[in-house]
């Protein structure tokens, strides 16, 4: 079973970047640097607004 990818808009600067729905690191943004994602040990906790969900390829 493969994990989603989601684009994540920043709150703090609009950035949208793809990010690993079972992200096993702190995810960070790559303009402003503000932790988008948490790992909690399987689905990743998205601390921003979620766009979409990408397809898994």
């Amino acid at each position: 079973m493969a994990g989603n990818f989601y684009r994540v808009r920043c709150s703090d600067c609009e950035n949208e970047q793809v990010v690993f729905g079972k992200a096993s690191t702190e995810v960070a943004c790559a303009v402003c640097g503000t932790t988008l994602a948490r790992p909690t040990g399987g689905k990743a906790e998205i601390d921003h607004e979620v766009v979409e969900t990408v397809e898994a390829r």
